[in-house]
């Protein structure tokens, strides 16, 4: 009898040690799964940052050293915007994963298909789903506010000051307790932290150190010029003082109401309001530090994808235009820097993808189920070096203003603009060969060369114009763009 209870207990003893080993294993291997650190500011062009630009006088070493170490991309892009506020589209992409004209119905744009608890199939609920822990703090406002409640941990709030408590270092502030506490709770569940900024955007108030380097002030007084100072970054190349042609939207904030700027597009104003612009991004790339500094403390870098983007590009004085209402490149493409696990050090890809492209690329990453309602694509086979680009034509669309708006296409070295606006009144086409013209010079810019401006006029260019043109109306087709340009009619 003794000899069948020692048998029992013995047996009993080693289905605790299994079970004990069992669920060891699988919390060592929920561990393994990545961490995800994804990086949205708001309003940047990829040309301020020197990843993009190597003469732009604006330092951000975190940033720099994210790119030298990971995968900078040299074509993602928005897909649009039916909004003039074009972060609101663009965060409900990023959010589902879905393309423009699929999103949920928002003001004066109305899906007739609009899915029906869309924001259950969004990025935190499915990470919640998988296990992960969720966090987010960004803007408050224009953003998709269904689906930003799904995360555990929300806080979520504007800040567009020059101090600590009215500025970015509140959002850096946020993830770093959120940190602290999961250091402190010897959490090791895999985390997916969604950290925005409210700046650069305006009103783009800086700290009074970095608003100095840049030589800028919070200029406030409409009747006046803000002072010229040589610390001031330079016009960019593109700058012109007025737009050729009326962009299209009577009344934009963008164009007509920032405060510093106003319809102001003369040197002083424009060279002021980019050291601003510069001031609240290198505080973002500061707060970006903290942030990755703690993740190193912590033992977690290693294991964690950082994803820095901008939910859109901005003109600050491009082609004679100050907003986000336009698709030219420094405003139809944005920043984008994959760093984390496995990831080549120093490659540049081509890429040609959106910021819808995110979401099913973290899930891809993370090894957890695809949503159905997701249409973007993985670019996962980018990162593992399979790949230089997802697809070969982009398009994009601005349709905040009067309609149908502007729509545009790219495929290679090739870009067609398209303008239908003002009930008619204003109709333009615009070809590019951004190969021999990155910057998109019209004729205004007096550059002499024959493709440095636009090409859409040129007798040489007919057969490609025709080309671009087909391709733009087979793109608006595909993606179920509701509208029809002057010459799609027939």
């Amino acid at each position: 009898m003794k000899t069948h209870f020692k048998l029992y207990f013995y047996f009993i003893l080693s289905c605790i040690l299994f079970s004990s080993c069992k669920n060891k294993s699988e919390n060592k291997d929920i561990k393994k799964k990545p961490n995800f650190l994804f990086v949205l500011v708001d309003d940047q062009s990829p040309y301020d940052l020197q990843v993009y630009d190597s003469k732009s006088i604006l330092e951000t070493p975190n940033i720099s050293k994210l790119a030298k170490e990971g995968m900078v991309f040299e074509s993602a892009r928005h897909m649009g915007s039916w909004s003039g506020a074009v972060c609101t589209p663009s965060r409900h992409m990023i959010m589902t994963g879905r393309t423009l004209w699929h999103l949920p119905s928002r003001g004066n744009f109305v899906n007739p298909d609009e899915p029906v608890g869309l924001e259950k199939q969004s990025m935190g609920a499915v990470f919640n789903k998988a296990g992960y822990n969720t966090m987010r703090t960004c803007k408050k406002g224009n953003s998709y506010p269904a689906a930003n409640e799904q995360f555990t941990v929300v806080n979520d709030a504007t800040k567009r000051g020059g101090t600590e408590e009215t500025g970015s270092a509140w959002h850096s502030k946020q993830v770093l307790t959120y940190l602290n506490e999961r250091e402190s709770k010897a959490d090791e569940n895999p985390f997916l932290i969604y950290f925005g900024f409210s700046h650069p955007h305006d009103t783009r108030d800086g700290t009074p150190e970095l608003l100095a380097k840049y030589g800028a002030t919070n200029h406030t007084d409409t009747l006046s010029l803000p002072p010229a100072n040589e610390k001031q970054p330079p016009l960019q190349e593109n700058y012109l003082e007025a737009h050729p042609f009326f962009h299209g939207h009577p009344k934009l904030r963008d164009e007509e109401r920032v405060s510093g700027v106003w319809k102001n597009r003369d040197e002083q104003t424009v060279r002021n309001e980019l050291g601003r612009e510069y001031a609240c991004s290198e505080n973002i790339d500061i707060q970006l530090g903290k942030v990755l500094k703690k993740l190193e403390a912590m033992g977690e870098l290693e294991n964690t994808y950082i994803i820095y983007t901008s939910d859109h590009g901005m003109s600050i004085g491009r082609h004679g235009l100050m907003g986000k209402q336009n698709l030219y490149e420094h405003t139809w493409r944005v920043p984008f820097i994959i760093n984390g696990p496995g990831i080549e050090a120093g490659k540049r890809v081509e890429g040609n993808i959106y910021l819808l492209d995110i979401l099913p690329t973290l899930v891809d990453l993370a090894g957890i189920e695809m949503p159905n309602t997701i249409e973007g694509t993985s670019f996962k086979p980018i990162i593992d070096g399979e790949k230089d680009k997802i697809r070969d034509v982009m398009y994009g669309v601005y349709s905040g203003g009067t309609k149908p708006g502007m729509r545009t296409v790219k495929k290679g070295d090739w870009k067609l603009i398209k303008y239908d606006m003002m009930d008619g009144a204003v109709r333009e086409t615009q070809l590019f060969n951004l190969a021999e013209n990155p910057n998109e010079f019209l004729k205004e810019h007096h550059k002499g060369d024959e493709l440095q401006t636009n090409l859409a006029d040129n007798p040489k260019y007919s057969d490609k114009l025709a080309e671009m043109e087909s391709l733009l109306m087979a793109e608006m087709e595909a993606h179920d763009d509701p509208y029809k340009l002057w010459n799609q009619l027939k």
